[in-house]
This record gives C-alpha cells, structure tokens and sequence, in this order.
C-alpha cells in the first residue's frame, strides 16, 4: 500500500461528547487546512446527532481514501443503545473502547498512516472495567511498549512541552522526579523530535522544579542532587540540553528561540504556558511509539455536545500534525 491509499484514523471517543461534532467540523475545513484523508471509526449516529453533512460508511481505509473528498468516511461501530449528545452512558464507552482498539489495530497494521485519538470520559470508561489510566496506557499497551517509554508530549505552532510527571498530586512530585526519569524521558524526546519532527539536531531546555530554580540550594535541592546530575549525563552522551532553568523565565518568545522541547517538572508547569499560548491549538502527541499518535487536547465536553460551538481547531491541528509526523517517519 502505498501512502496515497492509506488515511489516518480517528477514533471517535465518547459518542455523546463533542468528539463526533468536531471530526466532522474539521472533513469540512479540509481544503482550508489542507487536511489528509481520514477516516473515523465509530458510530455514525453520533455524528448524524451533532452534523448534517454527508457520511459515507466504509469497509476499508482504502475505501476511505477514495470516499474522502465527497464524504466524511466511517467505519461504522455502533453503540447498543440511543445516542444522545451530553448523556454520557455505557454503551458509548462500550462503542469508544472499541472504536479506540479498532483505530490502534490499524494503525499498528500499517493500514492506516497515523491515529488521531477522540476525547473519552475515563469515569464511563472505569465503570466498564476499563483498568488503563487512560489512552496513552492503552496505546502503549497495545504496540507493546513499556508505559513509561511512552511519553506525552503537548505542542503547538511556538512551544512543545513535556511534563516529567503528569496526572499525580503536587505533592508527589518531588519524590518521583528521579535522575533516571529524566534522562529517559529526555531521550525518547529527542529520538521523537529527529524522527517525527526531522529536527537533526534537537536543542532540549530542562525546569527547575523549584523558584528560580533553587536559587543554589536555597529554595530546595532537587535542581542540585536530581536536575543537574540528569543534564550532566545527557550532555555526556552528545545531546544538546541546558538545565536546570527558572521556569518562570523559560517561555517569553526569546526564550522560547533558544530549545525545540522543554521538559517540565511537572503538569501544569507544562501545560499552564502551553495553553495560554495555544489553546486553540494545542495538540496531544504521544512519543516513543511505533505509530504515530496525536489527541487534541480537551476533553469530551459534554456540556457543549450538541449545540454547535465546540472548536474545531484542535482536531484540526492533531490531524495536521499527525500528517507531519506520518510524513517525516515516511520520507525521513
């Protein structure tokens, strides 16, 4: 198969969320933002509830590509009962999981060129019986990765941030903030920037986890006894990292000039710049996978399923970058 009969896939996610609305918003933004053919495997009632442009439902990613410019393509998974937009219930995760298993299968298959994940709800995911924390986990999981080499990545046009820890209580940061985990996380960062991105020479900046960085000691002694002893290792095997940098002067657009990715102590030290710049565009990427695989990054918004004013951009911009990634691996 050669790239011009393989699309991208998209998972749904939650059927009763804006998933279905926004997928099918960005079919009808892809002249405008050049957009590769892709095809979304779900529940075509979904998006009939929150769309009313024309749907093609497919058998093949191949079929897909061929339907793309006169229809918004879809597998077809349904779920077993009603689908009501803001209603969230377990049939639609039923319909999101296996929509998400489905959607990976391709992509590990070499059928489809990337994965672009829809937004799920992990507490109707939890009540099926659901054990990964999330997405990623399942992901990795499935292309036989090791959770902890899979390694999220959020980016947009002017910054890409990669958060050390993510979803653990501040508290808890400072305990699992380790050398080693840095230094891995470093690398899969700069493999994934050469590979996905065709950065050559990837330029890596690493927080403090403390104000000013520590101030030498001062205001705490991660940066000295675990920060800099991971910089020092890294620099040791030939990449290019600075670090530890007061976070708070890391990400006024000067700053941002001088690295490619900043790895961040923690969530919000990464997500907060992230989102204040790009938050209309932000995009989920997952690094360290055999596939590609970007998100946007929001979630299922229930509140606004159905009433036509969720945004699109996001969507717009994961299956972009998928495509960009999806075409450095293809031509790299």
């Amino acid at each position: 198969m050669t790239t011009n009969d393989r699309p991208i896939v998209v998972s749904m996610g939650d059927p009763a969320g804006i998933g279905p609305e926004v997928i099918a918003r960005a079919w009808d933004a892809r002249a405008a933002h050049a957009l590769p053919p892709f095809v979304v495997v779900g529940d075509p009632r979904a998006i009939a509830a929150a769309w009313r442009g024309p749907v093609a439902r497919v058998a093949s990613p191949a079929e897909a590509v061929a339907a793309f410019p006169s229809a918004l393509p879809v597998l077809a998974i349904e779920a077993g009962g009603a689908i009501v937009p803001g209603a969230p219930d377990a049939d639609g995760a039923r319909m999101a999981l296996d929509a998400l298993g489905l959607a990976v299968g391709l992509a590990r298959s070499a059928a489809a060129r990337a994965l672009v994940t829809g937004p799920v709800a992990k507490a109707q995911l939890y009540a099926i019986g659901f054990t990964q924390p999330g997405q990623t986990e399942f992901v990795a999981d499935r292309c036989g990765i090791a959770r902890e080499n899979a390694v999220m990545m959020l980016a947009g046009p002017g910054l890409r941030v990669v958060p050390l820890t993510v979803h653990v209580p501040l508290a808890d940061v400072p305990r699992l903030l380790t050398t080693e985990l840095i230094v891995a996380r470093a690398r899969v960062t700069a493999r994934a920037l050469r590979r996905d991105f065709g950065i050559a020479a990837p330029r890596l900046a690493i927080a403090g986890l403390n104000p000013h960085a520590g101030e030498n000691g001062a205001l705490g002694r991660e940066e000295i006894d675990v920060i800099a002893p991971a910089v020092a290792q890294l620099l040791d095997e030939g990449l290019d990292v600075v670090g530890p940098l007061a976070a708070d002067t890391m990400f006024h657009a000067r700053a941002r000039a001088g690295y490619d990715a900043a790895l961040c102590a923690y969530h919000d030290q990464a997500l907060v710049p992230l989102k204040a710049l790009h938050f209309d565009e932000g995009v989920n990427m997952t690094l360290g996978l055999p596939i590609v695989r970007t998100s946007p990054d929001h979630g299922t918004a229930f509140a606004l399923a159905g009433r036509g004013e969720a945004e699109a951009g996001p969507t717009i911009a994961a299956i972009a970058m998928a495509h960009a990634a999806a075409t450095a691996r293809e031509t790299g």
